[in-house]
């Protein structure tokens, strides 16, 4: 508080605004919201895995699928040929079959745990919407396929990282 004794040579109003109340009311609120923030954004404690570029290992029993989307209709590829839904399904089993069969039927597999099943690499374009891509990870998997990976393309001067 401010009082003026004798004569002075502002005769006018004094105009200064008096901040002390808003930075009183602003380390209100900056204590307010530092209390409150850790209250409301609750989340599960979780380990998110790190991203890293690996070379894909192309096998010639690999199932490679390249899916994209026009006017909203879903397109997918059995390597360069087009394939409806119920096609990707026959096509999958049949080779899923063929791949078992050719190593030996059910019981090699059984016996030895270091034989592998094929595996499906998909390349989806970016501007596919997700529902072509999952339906054609879902007819994978009812196929009986274990392992779908997805192709990408890393940024330039990414380089190969182990943990």
């Amino acid at each position: 508080m401010s009082m003026s004794v004798g004569d002075s040579d502002e005769d006018g109003p004094m105009s200064d605004i008096n901040t002390t109340p808003l930075v009183d009311i602003m380390l209100v609120l900056l204590i307010i919201f530092l209390i409150t923030v850790p209250v409301v954004i609750q989340t599960v404690q979780i380990t998110l895995p790190k991203v890293q570029f690996e070379p894909t290992i192309t096998k010639p029993e690999n199932v490679a699928l390249s899916v994209t989307a026009e006017n909203g209709v879903c397109k997918v590829y059995w390597g360069m040929t087009p394939v409806n839904s119920t096609e990707l399904l026959d096509r999958a089993v049949k080779k899923l079959k063929s791949e078992v069969e050719k190593a030996g039927g059910e019981a090699a597999f059984k016996a030895d745990p270091t034989l592998e099943l094929p595996e499906v690499h998909i390349r989806g374009d970016v501007d596919t919407p997700y529902r072509c891509i999952g339906g054609a990870i879902f007819t994978m998997q009812m196929a009986g396929f274990a392992k779908v990976g997805f192709i990408s393309e890393p940024e330039a001067g990414s380089a190969v990282t182990r943990l």
